[in-house]
């Protein structure tokens, strides 16, 4: 039996990861007696977390919200995850969202053992961000995506087994370069041993990772980032959106903008085009609005149409004669729409 401490922070563990706990099985899980459990408790509370009870025959335990944040109990996947999401909400422009992030991020780094910090700060050093998404994402297992970032940083050969999107299944070696978040899909760059070429994986495909312990001389990429390398094999897939549009604004405004989800010619010191890949015309949607500057909207055409519709329900949303709180019958609109040339907004 595990001393009182350790039991004590297990139990803590057991509560934090589950919402009700019959008495019965948490004393099963603990090995201890139901007594040995409500003493357990009873220290619990001590220290100020509020254990909640429920008595009969269906009775148990559950962890309650305090007035403070406790201290909690995480292991390593989780402590892992925790920095992905930090590091994702340090590039957001909501007031307030990025510096507490980094201030939670430096935080979480700071107590973690070097062991579990290696893990994490790979992640952070390996990753680039590379644009957005309007889908929720596949699960990412975090043990593969440690695996190849700690790969990737130490130059060391990777083998893993690797699912197409058919279904169809083969063993890679390759030589990891880096991650790329793009959207909310985890992608690696690598260069394949057997292709003999450079490809790009989807880290929620990968399975059975692991280093063979040989080491390589890094090779030069194909593109100017990992990020532009995966966007550029993305091109051919179906159900994603290339947009392409001209934007009245300096290079350096649209980086400061939307720089991470496009990419930038600059034309002249007034004029850029950009580049957008996107599963939804609502985001590159929001992304042009975001510059705010004129911009002509070069390609595709469905989103000439898709911006008009945004543009007459915003308009109708502003009318002078919609008051607050008055209501509208279905398809009435307040005020007649207007037409505009369909290559530009």
């Amino acid at each position: 039996m595990a001393n009182t401490s350790t039991r004590t922070l297990r139990l803590l563990s057991l509560l934090q990861t589950h919402k009700y706990w019959p008495g019965l099985e948490l004393a099963e899980r603990l090995e201890v007696s139901a007594r040995t459990l409500r003493r357990d408790v009873d220290r619990l509370r001590a220290l100020g977390y509020p254990v909640e009870a429920r008595r009969g025959s269906d009775g148990g335990y559950q962890l309650a919200a305090g007035a403070a944040l406790p201290p909690l109990m995480v292991d390593d996947e989780e402590a892992v995850a925790l920095v992905v999401g930090l590091q994702a909400a340090t590039g957001t422009t909501a007031p307030g969202v990025a510096e507490a992030s980094v201030r939670a991020l430096a935080k979480l780094v700071q107590v973690m053992p070097p062991r579990l910090r290696r893990r994490v700060q790979a992640v952070r050093a390996m990753t680039i961000a590379g644009g957005w998404s309007g889908q929720p994402g596949p699960a990412v297992d975090t043990g593969v995506l440690t695996t190849i970032a700690l790969a990737c940083r130490d130059t060391e050969r990777l083998r893993f087994g690797y699912t197409a999107a058919d279904g169809r299944r083969t063993d890679r070696h390759v030589e990891p370069h880096r991650l790329v978040s793009l959207g909310r899909r985890w992608y690696f760059v690598a260069y394949d041993l057997t292709r003999h070429d450079w490809r790009s994986f989807r880290v929620d495909r990968v399975a059975d990772s692991e280093t063979d312990g040989s080491r390589f001389l890094p090779r030069d990429l194909p593109a100017a980032d990992a990020a532009e390398f995966v966007r550029s094999g993305m091109d051919n897939l179906p159900g994603l959106h290339r947009v392409e549009a001209l934007v009245d604004a300096p290079a350096d405004t649209i980086r400061e903008r939307i720089g991470r989800w496009c990419t930038i010619e600059e034309l002249d010191p007034e004029h850029c085009r950009i580049s957008i890949t996107a599963d939804s015309l609502d985001w590159a949607t929001m992304a042009l609005g975001v510059v705010d500057a004129e911009f002509r909207i070069l390609h595709p055409p469905e989103l000439i149409a898709h911006v008009q519709n945004w543009a007459d329900r915003f308009q109708r949303a502003s009318s002078a004669d919609v008051t607050e709180g008055q209501s509208r019958s279905p398809g009435r609109s307040a005020t007649p729409k207007t037409t505009r040339p369909a290559d530009s907004v």
